[in-house]
């Protein structure tokens, strides 16, 4: 339980108190029984970590923190201990003068979600004094964005180990009051009870992964106050409420998609889960651009997934990958 001490105790100083009836519990048993053979080196890599004072901090496009003094010996250390944590998919990140450049271009989403969230009218910090909650958060890219837009406290839950300790390496990073504000949990959101406290439940790239779409999003619902506001992210294809791709053993090379419906079955389905209000505020084709190979991340990415002859198809001959960013009250 020592990795997540802090994170506990952030959780009893909040609103979300009823949430240690089961967590604890769950992260001792997670500890236990569900460990990645991995992790132990991950998190050496973690704890050798040069501890530097963070004088200047950016949660912009990329997420930045700088120290002046910082040595090319320390920059070179920083980066040998990083390489460790490959693949690096959500980002960018600039760490002491270590730009990870991650596969995704994660920035491109949020300057697609920032505008719409609630509170905007102008306002810089949309979610200004907001408990937040990310399901499928990643390496934690979008927690930092979150805060910047004013979230009180943000919550990332995902199962993938290695997505948790990148995210504890950038936070190793953050200065005390931005680290006692940022938390990672390593389950799924099946794990999670009905908590209803959260004023924002993101959850942007996971609903084709999920064998049960409608479940997902009850149990998205569930960790909603009244009236909160979730912002859905994923693929969707074109055509009516009645349109939904089912994939074959792959989509763009990938096995675990299940569901990809279109932008007004999506909505039919949130208004049959009880969500108000839900609109689509966003479309697009994903990019080049957006999702890529890089230093950080060298194996496959969006263009070996795409047919080389017509990029407007998958390589098995589907739609091209196609995301929609959706706002709706519980």
């Amino acid at each position: 339980m020592k990795l997540f001490t802090q994170d506990l105790i952030a959780v009893a100083q909040s609103p979300l108190q009823h949430w240690l009836t089961t967590l604890p519990a769950q992260l001792e048993r997670w500890q236990k029984e569900q460990q990645h053979g991995e992790l132990p080196k991950w998190l050496r890599s973690v704890e050798q970590l040069p501890k530097l004072e963070a004088q200047e901090v950016s949660l912009a496009d990329t997420v930045t923190v700088h120290n002046n003094t910082v040595n090319e010996g320390e920059q070179n250390r920083i980066r040998g201990l990083m390489m460790q944590l490959v693949p690096w998919r959500k980002g960018p990140f600039n760490l002491h003068g270590v730009h990870i450049d991650t596969e995704w271009r994660s920035d491109f989403k949020w300057q697609r979600v920032l505008p719409h969230l609630s509170n905007t009218k102008g306002d810089s910090q949309p979610l200004k004094g907001q408990q937040v909650l990310d399901i499928g958060c990643g390496s934690g890219y979008h927690l930092w964005r979150m805060l910047e837009a004013g979230a009180e406290q943000v919550w990332g839950v995902d199962p993938g180990q290695l997505f948790m300790a990148q995210f504890m390496a950038v936070r190793s990073f953050m200065p005390p009051e931005l680290q006692a504000r940022a938390h990672l949990f390593p389950l799924g959101v099946e794990d999670l009870p009905e908590l209803k406290a959260f004023d924002t439940v993101f959850s942007m790239g996971v609903l084709y992964h999920r064998r049960s779409p409608i479940d997902f999003l009850t149990q998205l619902r569930a960790q909603l106050k009244p009236g909160g506001q979730l912002v859905l992210e994923t693929l969707v294809v074109e055509g009516d409420e009645h349109t939904v791709l089912v994939p074959g053993e792959t989509y763009a090379k990938m096995r675990n998609v299940w569901f990809i419906p279109s932008s007004k079955a999506l909505l039919h389905w949130l208004a049959r889960c009880g969500f108000k209000t839900a609109r689509v505020v966003d479309e697009s084709l994903t990019t080049l651009e957006e999702q890529r190979a890089t230093e950080w991340m060298q194996g496959q990415s969006l263009v070996d997934f795409l047919d080389p002859a017509d990029h407007s198809r998958t390589i098995e001959g589907y739609p091209a990958p196609r995301r929609a960013v959706i706002i709706a009250q519980a």
